[in-house]
C-alpha cells in the first residue's frame, strides 16, 4: 500500500511537468517537422515533399548564414567561458562572506531586466553619440564620433553579456564543491599554476563547463533580438531568416524546415560537446 501510494504521489507530481513538455515542446516540434515536409502547390493544396530542404542547400544564402551562425555561436560560447571562469573561481574559492554574495548579485542584477532592455543599454553605450565614443574623443584618441554598432563585434559583445550569468552559475556550483586538498596536492607534487589548472581544476569543473556551454550555446544560437538590433540590417543570423519566412513571407513550410535544421544543429553540437568532453547528459544536468 505504501509503495502504491508513493508511486501515485510521484505520478501526480510529475504530471504537470510532463504535460508542459508534451504540449509546449514535443507536439509543437513534431508539428513543425510535419509542416517542413509539405509543399504548397496552390493556396489550398499541400503535397508531401522535400522541396523546402532542397531550397536550403541550393540557395547559398541559407546555408552560408546557417554555418556562420553556428561558428559565431561556438566562438561566443568559448569567449563567455573564458570570461566567466575567473569570475566563478573568485566567487567560489576566494570571496568570503558578504563579498561573495555581492559579487553573485552583481552578475544577477542585469537579468532583472529583459533582454530587450539589456540590448538597448549596450546600444546606448556603443552608438556614435554614446558613452564610449565620447570618452575616446575626450581622451584625444579619435578625432570624431566612432560608430561601434552594427558589426559582428557588437553582436558578440551583446551575446556574451546575455550569456554570462548562465555560464557563471554552473561553474560556481561545481567549483564550490571542489576539495581544497586536491589543489594543494597538485602544488606539493611540483605542479605550477597552469599545470594545476589543467590537471586538477578543469577536470573537476568539467560538468559545470559543459552544462554552461550547452545553455549559452543554445541561447546564442536561437537569439534574435541581439543580432538584429546590434548587428543592423546587414547582420546575417539564421533566426532572422526563420522569422522572415514565417512572419514576412507567410511561408510556413520553408520557415518550419529552417527551424528543424536549426534544431538539428543545436542537438548535433550538444552531442559533439558531450562526446569530446567524455561527459554524459545525466552527469552534466545533475
Amino acid at each position: 500500500m505504501r509503495s502504491s501510494a508513493g508511486r501515485l504521489s510521484l505520478i501526480l507530481l510529475l504530471t504537470p511537468f510532463l504535460l508542459w513538455i508534451v504540449l509546449l515542446v514535443l507536439l509543437p516540434h513534431l508539428q513543425m517537422l510535419r509542416v517542413s515536409f509539405q509543399v504548397r502547390e496552390s493556396w489550398d493544396t499541400l503535397v508531401w515533399g522535400v522541396e523546402q530542404y532542397q531550397n536550403f542547400f541550393s540557395e547559398s544564402y541559407y546555408w552560408r548564414t546557417f554555418v556562420r551562425t553556428g561558428v559565431m555561436s561556438v566562438f561566443t560560447t568559448l569567449l563567455t567561458l573564458l570570461i566567466a571562469f575567473p569570475i566563478a573561481w573568485y566567487i567560489a574559492r576566494l570571496a568570503r562572506g558578504r563579498a561573495r554574495g555581492l559579487l553573485f548579485l552583481a552578475c544577477l542584477i542585469p537579468f532583472w531586466a529583459s533582454e530587450l532592455v539589456r540590448t538597448y543599454g549596450w546600444m546606448i553605450l556603443l552608438r556614435e553619440s554614446g558613452l564610449f565614443s565620447t570618452w575616446l574623443q575626450a581622451l584625444g584618441w579619435v578625432d570624431g564620433p566612432v560608430e561601434m554598432l552594427y558589426n559582428d563585434i557588437a553582436v558578440i559583445i551583446g551575446l556574451v553579456y546575455n550569456g554570462l550569468l548562465f555560464m557563471v552559475v554552473p561553474l560556481v556550483t561545481t567549483l564550490d564543491g571542489m576539495d581544497e586538498n586536491l589543489v594543494e596536492a597538485g602544488y606539493d607534487l611540483g605542479g605550477g599554476h597552469l599545470t594545476v589548472l589543467r590537471e586538477v581544476v578543469v577536470p573537476w569543473a568539467m560538468p559545470g563547463v559543459v552544462s554552461g556551454c550547452i545553455v549559452v550555446f543554445m541561447l546564442t544560437l536561437g537569439s534574435y533580438l541581439t543580432p538584429i538590433l546590434m548587428g543592423g540590417k546587414d547582420s546575417a543570423w539564421f533566426t532572422q531568416q526563420i522569422f522572415t519566412q514565417f512572419i514576412t513571407r507567410f511561408n510556413w513550410e520553408q520557415g518550419a524546415a529552417l527551424g528543424v535544421l536549426l534544431l538539428f544543429l543545436s542537438s548535433l553540437m550538444v552531442w559533439l560537446g558531450l562526446k569530446l568532453t567524455g561527459q554524459s547528459l545525466r552527469k552534466v544536468m545533475g
